[in-house]
């Protein structure tokens, strides 16, 4: 398949948005919640916050990250649901699957319902790139039940700022040679990497529009933004070199973090809610046939303060139960101050392939293999029936 980024011809990157996709995913689970206000949240803490709303909560005030006590003051008769993220996963697997047919240059989010697709030199096999996005948006309504934005520009940042334009539905083609005139008179705040602080400073010199910013020379911009001075002027003019990334390049570290509703000093809550976050890194390194080296955790503490600490694994291992011995050692070398707990972080930063040699001590080698056997029963389960079908308990 080709699918070259040669610089010698237009690049057409298509980039395909699910607005409110945990919504949107839920809505096929349950046919009921649609035209009805919905909140994504997780109940019964108290300092928990919206993760999605439909667009009809949206319409309301409700935002993503503001507490859900607010949320439901503003909208009473809004239905609250729990986030279900084994479900925005395989929701995302499935729009990969559908937009890989025409591309290998696939770079989706994490769960966000977002595809930056390239169809630069695909014309020959498969037409216009605006045909081929007309028949991914056909293909995803029809198999998925999914209704994307879409949008076609010469590259990422154009093509995001396109489909936030048409929210929630919609389409929007951009021109090659286009970028400039189409950003001109939008908002600054609708580019993507313009950070709060870029936003307050551009207000401080009643800049609030793209055209305002981008009349300004790169030395003017370097006086109020210093270092950077360089992406500003590039993101107000859409020149976006950045490449899509092809689908099957994954990112080599492996995150899994939680927010604790209400600040604990608990130590048995913390490990309750650590474990669950071992057994995501678990999965994940097994999946890419990779063991962890070492891991990595941080901790937030309610006054604001965070804390990280790293410890080696030996050897290196993917097994639930072995990172998790180690994460219990990171948590007591992580947390020594007599403070409650907001936010914990843990994270393998360095996966390598297994240890193929074996222990020396036949009793070692055969603690390890029970362990391995428990977690490639439990992987196995969990294939069959789902993520939720058997837990370890605590």
């Amino acid at each position: 398949m080709a699918a070259s980024t040669n610089t010698s011809r237009p690049r057409a990157v298509i980039h395909l948005n699910v607005a409110d996709f945990a919504v949107a995913v839920e809505r096929l689970k349950d046919p009921n919640l649609k035209d009805r206000p919905v909140i994504i949240a997780p109940g019964g803490a108290k300092r928990a916050l919206v993760h999605d709303m439909s667009e009809e909560a949206y319409q309301t005030g409700i935002r993503k990250g503001m507490p859900l006590r607010r949320a439901q003051r503003i909208c009473r008769d809004a239905t609250l649901l729990p986030p279900h993220p084994d479900r925005y996963e395989q929701a995302m697997r499935d729009l990969c699957r559908e937009a890989r047919p025409y591309s290998p240059l696939i770079e989706p989010g994490e769960t966000d319902g977002h595809l930056f697709i390239d169809v630069t030199g695909t014309t020959r096999l498969f037409g216009p790139p605006v045909d081929v996005a007309w028949r991914m948006y056909r293909r995803i309504r029809d198999y998925l039940g999914l209704t994307p934005i879409w949008s076609v520009a010469s590259n990422k940042l154009v093509s995001k700022v396109a489909t936030r334009l048409v929210k929630p539905h919609g389409k929007y083609i951009v021109g090659e040679g286009e970028e400039h005139a189409f950003l001109s008179p939008l908002p600054v705040s609708l580019l993507p990497g313009i950070e709060a602080d870029d936003l307050s400073r551009l207000r401080e010199f009643n800049l609030f529009r793209v055209k305002q910013v981008a009349d300004l020379t790169i030395d003017q911009l370097a006086v109020a933004f210093g270092r950077r001075a360089d992406f500003i002027y590039e993101s107000v003019r859409g020149i976006d070199p950045s490449p899509v990334s092809p689908v099957d390049q994954k990112p080599r570290k492996i995150t899994a973090s939680y927010t604790f509703g209400n600040d604990t000093n608990a130590a048995a809550e913390v490990e309750r809610a650590m474990y669950p976050l071992v057994e995501r890194i678990g999965a994940r390194l097994r999946k890419r046939r990779k063991a962890a080296r070492s891991m990595v955790i941080a901790i937030d503490y309610a006054d604001g303060l965070r804390c990280f600490r790293q410890l080696a694994v030996r050897p290196p291992s993917a097994n639930d139960i072995t990172l998790f011995k180690v994460s219990q050692s990171l948590l007591k070398k992580a947390w020594l101050r007599r403070i409650r707990l907001r936010h914990m972080r843990l994270s393998c930063p360095t996966p390598v392939q297994p240890q193929a040699q074996m222990a020396i001590f036949s009793e070692v080698q055969a603690a390890t293999e029970k362990r391995d056997a428990v977690i490639g029963a439990v992987d196995h389960i969990r294939q069959r029936f789902g993520e939720k079908a058997v837990q370890m308990g605590r």
